[in-house]
């Protein structure tokens, strides 16, 4: 029997193992690994595919935005070409040959409507650019030389230096005003600078959102971790009864949720009436509940508190009731048995939970928008108005890349502090 399958195997008279076909069995091994490993990625191929095209290709796409600035060079190609040689801090207007070249340019984009389009990026950088484009319009494609005179008879900003530095700043393929931008700085003919204080607004704006962020997940942990203990810890038919009234949200639209909370927290709201009603505030005197960070936090946390509990109570199910009880038959007592022996076992439910609640909250711009007012709105905010209303995608999509950096950021200290690996959903 034993010389019959070492035959079918294939032992050859050279001491190569073969398979029953008179291929060297290593090659036949490697070749079936190799249809193992085809038939899983083929299996995985169509996730992958939607991964890469849902996920990977739009943030790709976001950080080409981000620094993306070929508009200019598509809409007045000669005149880049001849700013090139103009000194911009010489203090002297550019030469007769860049107006030629400009006039040139303009009657062109004119012609494809594209000027407007130039005037609105140039606008991102100096306000009142835009305007200055709509105006020149059709009177510049018919002036004569010498061309300096004609910009400047349409419009007298056309003599000045800065609009002609803009636009040589401008010029490049690739930008990095998006980001100077969204970090409240600026370049000028005097190099890099911050913004003046009264018009910074993004770094604030970031500080505040991962302010508010940090502030509705500890009040989701504090309110989540009672709940999900006690629906650990209760029979099965009544914590399956509450755990609906847990998931109750999730039935219901955000907008109407929010909306909701737009009723109760207003100042002739529900919760103002109870108070006066009880005597605990004067009607005068009712606490102003919406429209600002009071508003975010009490709302989001309400929309966001299932995240924390289902991972809490996922993790809490799984830890067995005979540690506390066996600390307490050691001495311990209520306390220092929960604090020492059950506490520290929900950690990685608390970790699930806070980065479920966290991720989600720096991301949220629909509820600060409708209760936030303007001291509770997030960065995600501006980003959404800077897509839909000013359509100044490029800083959008640099603020949006900021805030994904953030993200990773504070992602890798909790993995060094906490440990990813302690992560668990039960």
């Amino acid at each position: 029997m034993t010389s019959t399958t070492t035959d079918q195997i294939g032992a050859s008279g050279d001491g190569i193992m073969r398979a029953a076909d008179g291929t060297p069995l290593k090659r036949s091994l490697a070749r079936a690994l190799r249809r193992e490993k085809l038939r899983s990625f083929l299996l995985i191929l169509p996730l992958l595919a939607f991964i890469t095209l849902t996920f990977l290709m739009p943030i790709a796409d976001m950080l080409f935005r981000s620094v993306e600035n070929g508009i200019v060079e598509e809409t007045i190609p000669r005149t880049v070409v001849a700013l090139k040689d103009w000194d911009a801090t010489s203090g002297e207007l550019p030469s007769e040959e860049v107006f030629a070249a400009f006039q040139q340019d303009f009657t062109e984009a004119f012609k494809n409507k594209t000027h407007t389009r130039l005037g609105l990026r140039l606008n991102y950088d100096e306000p009142g650019m835009s305007g200055l484009f709509r105006k020149s319009g059709r009177r510049a494609t018919q002036l004569e030389p010498p061309y300096r005179e004609g910009f400047i008879d349409i419009d007298e900003d056309w003599g000045k230096l800065e609009t002609w530095r803009v636009i040589k700043r401008a010029s490049p393929p690739l930008t990095d005003g998006y980001f100077l931008a969204a970090v409240d700085a600026e370049r000028t003919s005097d190099g890099l600078q911050m913004k003046p204080e009264n018009e910074r607004i993004y770094l604030y704006l970031f500080w505040r959102t991962m302010f508010l962020s940090i502030v509705i997940t500890g009040s989701c942990l504090v309110l989540g971790y009672p709940i999900a203990y006690l629906l650990a810890n209760l029979t099965v038919r009544t914590s399956n009864l509450l755990m609906i009234l847990v998931l109750l949200p999730f039935w219901t639209s955000l907008l109407v949720r929010t909306s909701a909370w737009k009723v109760l927290l207003q100042q002739q709201g529900v919760v103002n009436d109870t108070l006066v009603w009880l005597g605990i505030v004067d009607s005068a005197n009712r606490l102003e509940l919406i429209n600002n960070q009071t508003g975010t936090i009490i709302a989001m946390t309400h929309i966001l508190l299932p995240f924390m509990i289902l991972p809490l109570f996922s993790v809490m199910k799984t830890i067995s009731p005979s540690y506390v009880r066996a600390a307490k038959s050691l001495g311990a007592n209520d306390w220092t048995a929960f604090w020492r022996v059950y506490f520290p076992q929900t950690v990685p439910g608390i970790g699930a939970g806070a980065i479920l609640v966290f991720i989600l909250s720096i991301g949220y711009y629909i509820t600060p928008e409708l209760v936030g007012g303007t001291s509770g709105i997030f960065i995600s905010n501006r980003i959404a108005y800077h897509i839909s209303t000013s359509l100044n995608w490029g800083l959008a999509a640099a603020l949006g890349t900021i805030l994904l950096g953030l993200v990773l950021l504070l992602f890798y200290v909790y993995d060094k502090i906490v440990g990813i690996d302690n992560v668990k959903l039960g």
